[in-house]
């Protein structure tokens, strides 16, 4: 049995003008010591489908439809009270993109990494243990850092608190939700270095969510993309990359410069993500497709697994009519 298993699960947001379908029949399984990529444009639903884990969208106005959701065996949608409690920080560990926003700016460090403790049942030396896990994240002076304010801290070193309240509940799933994306190159690789060395030493498994192909190869072994809601393909990283199969994914990938090739200009991908109010009936992404045909209009297509796809790691899914 897989640690994580989400299967057919949809979610939407009802608003005042209208109904936005934002998972669209979301599959996916990771195994225990797996490091999973999900990749996908801005407004596609990957930090809503990281947050469904923890079941931390506001119910309404989130509504689950449909589908599943188990982590250990448990399921996470019939959670209720202190059992979610655990789940949060215990069984999965959330590290939020924008640090100067889930840290609190009128509290200091060493308040904010207490509270966090105390969440998780520590009620004795709650200073040594908070010193303990921001030297776990490579922070110096970590001491010193207990009395001052995140305004005080550089974005990397904000960043690092995160990291450090989201392990202290020793979790068995590290959820890292676009955790570089308000950071500068240098530091992005800096913390990029720590969570592998972290996932590695702590034995952890690692669900990363990045719009950066780059950020997802580097880290993971497996990468999902997703499209409107929707995972479009999933494979390992290496055929992913080399071999994809949906043309969302080979849009995204002329999209990255090649430092190799100068004479090779990325292209974008045409026009936008629809909207999720009002989806366009088949593929989602048929709109944009140079590859749409009359099926692609009205048959939504499953995710089913590629024959050709190296099956030997993980078997290459792709939901596409052409492929």
């Amino acid at each position: 049995m897989s640690l994580l298993e989400v299967r057919d699960y949809r979610l939407a947001f009802d608003g005042y003008e209208g109904t936005a379908q934002v998972l669209n029949g979301i599959d996916l399984a990771v195994e225990q010591g797996e490091a999973v990529g999900i990749v996908g444009e801005t407004g596609c639903g990957k930090s809503v489908l990281a947050r469904s884990l923890l079941r931390l969208n506001p119910e309404p106005p989130a509504r689950i439809v449909s589908g599943s959701i188990h982590f250990a065996g448990e399921d996470v949608l019939r959670m209720q009270g202190p059992a979610l409690r655990r789940l949060r920080g215990t069984g999965i560990g959330m590290v939020f993109q924008d640090p100067a926003t889930y840290l609190n700016p009128v509290f200091t460090i060493g308040h904010q990494m207490a509270d966090v403790l105390r969440a998780h049942g520590h009620r004795r030396l709650i200073a040594d243990r908070s010193v303990e896990l921001l030297e776990s994240v490579q922070l110096r002076d970590a001491a010193g850092l207990l009395p001052r304010y995140p305004h005080e801290l550089s974005g990397g070193m904000r960043q690092r608190v995160l990291i450090a309240q989201a392990l202290a509940g020793n979790p068995r799933l590290l959820v890292a939700d676009e955790p570089t994306t308000a950071l500068d190159v240098t530091v992005q690789r800096q913390v990029l270095a720590l969570i592998a060395d972290l996932v590695t030493r702590l034995q952890l498994t690692l669900l990363l969510i990045s719009h950066d192909l780059g950020v997802i190869g580097a880290l993971c072994r497996r990468i999902a993309v997703m499209y409107a809601g929707s995972i479009i393909e999933d494979a390992p990283t290496a055929d992913l990359l080399s071999s994809p199969r949906h043309p969302y994914t080979r849009g995204l990938l002329a999209a990255v410069p090649d430092l190799d090739r100068p004479d090779r200009l990325p292209r974008g991908i045409p026009g936008s993500i629809p909207s999720l109010r009002t989806p366009p009936p088949g593929c989602r992404f048929h709109p944009r497709c140079p590859l749409v045909m009359p099926i692609c209009r009205t048959d939504e297509p499953l995710l089913r697994r590629d024959q050709a796809g190296d099956a030997a790691d993980h078997p290459h899914r792709v939901a596409c009519h052409a492929a």
